[in-house]
């Protein structure tokens, strides 16, 4: 919907760290709560993390938690995914979205018919030697 765009994408080897940023609008930001989503190819979605602007408290799924940190910079519009001790299983395409609430967010497994309400283009990072 052109409303979050993602960057920071790349190639890290394993154990590396990344930076992924999602600049979206002020209204988004300051109404939604924003996470980050990835797919692999052949798997359904799987929500990492998400900042619930409601609760002022930030989510994450089991299988990032204490890796993964979200965060935001309301003055630049922007949320931030920051990876460290990244895996080979990490590798993904990386989304930015937006919904009303937390949970499609850090659903491990999002179904392919749910639509959030809005969503980034995506950004792909690769872990390999």
């Amino acid at each position: 919907q052109g409303q979050l765009a993602e960057s920071g994408g790349g190639l890290v080897q394993p154990g590396g760290s990344l930076r992924l940023s999602c600049t979206t609008s002020g209204s988004i930001l300051n109404y939604y709560s924003i996470g980050w989503v990835r797919q692999a190819p052949g798997k359904e979605r799987e929500g990492l993390a998400c900042f619930s602007r409601s609760e002022g408290r930030m989510y994450y799924a089991d299988s990032v938690k204490g890796r993964f940190a979200i965060s935001s910079d309301n003055a630049k519009n922007t949320v931030y995914l920051q990876m460290n001790s990244l895996k080979p299983e990490d590798a993904a395409v990386y989304y930015c979205a937006a919904d009303p609430q937390c949970v499609a967010l850090v659903t491990t497994k999002v179904p392919s018919s749910y639509k959030y309400d809005y969503w980034g283009q995506g950004t792909q990072v690769t872990v390999s030697a």
